[in-house]
């Protein structure tokens, strides 16, 4: 699978790219959650008091500390916007469906951790809340990188879970999006056109990524 080199636009990126968007709230989440901790803590410490209540409150304390930590660990496993374009390979991405306040992309992504094996085709998608310059009608094409998110201990050869991250989150140039679809084989994308009818076998998955080889 081909990666696609392009300038990207950091801080177009960092305000339109939904899955960063995501790893902020991860974030935020993670240090509400140590805050919550560290209060329960403090609340059973005065309420048990004691030896007993010191155990107690230095137990919830390591976790607020863990919570606390995961701030800083999240961004470094997620990655910066131009690691991701740059370490992600290409894949050929469509609007599949179409609601009140997103729409849905499906990718063609393959679904093997060795990129040099032969492909195993599966169906990944992700709801979008916003995509400048696109117009929102099942079909339309959106170039994406595969973003490969988890595996299991059962299944090592291949990805759990792949998110389709728009090239157009990270630039503002209609030119570079017009490239990537073309760098994109032609028989890739009549894949994915007549897989668009299986988006509900899609979300039925626990990843929302189905493999079709």
């Amino acid at each position: 699978m081909q990666k696609f080199s392009f300038p990207i636009n950091a801080d177009y990126a960092k305000k339109n790219n939904e899955l960063l968007k995501d790893t902020k709230r991860l974030q935020l989440s993670a240090g509400l959650f140590g805050l919550i901790q560290v209060l329960i803590g403090v609340a059973l410490f005065l309420v048990l008091g004691g030896i007993f209540g010191g155990i107690v409150f230095t137990l919830f304390i390591v976790m607020a500390l863990i919570s606390f930590a995961m701030i800083a660990i999240i961004p470094k496993k997620v990655g910066t916007a131009e690691s991701l374009y740059q370490n992600y390979p290409l894949a050929a991405g469509m609007i599949a469906e179409v609601n009140p306040r997103d729409f849905v992309v499906m990718a063609l992504v393959n679904a093997n951790v060795d990129e040099q094996a032969p492909p195993a085709w599966a169906l990944a998608t992700r709801s979008i809340t916003n995509l400048e310059g696109v117009e929102r009608a099942v079909g339309v094409r959106i170039p994406v990188v595969a973003v490969a998110g988890q595996r299991s201990v059962h299944s090592q050869d291949t990805w759990d879970q792949i998110s389709p991250m728009p090239i157009g989150w990270a630039t503002t140039d209609p030119a570079v999006v017009e490239r990537a679809i073309k760098e994109i084989p032609d028989e890739q994308w009549k894949i994915l056109e007549k897989s668009l009818t299986r988006l509900e076998d899609v979300k039925e998955t626990k990843f929302d990524l189905l493999v079709i080889d």
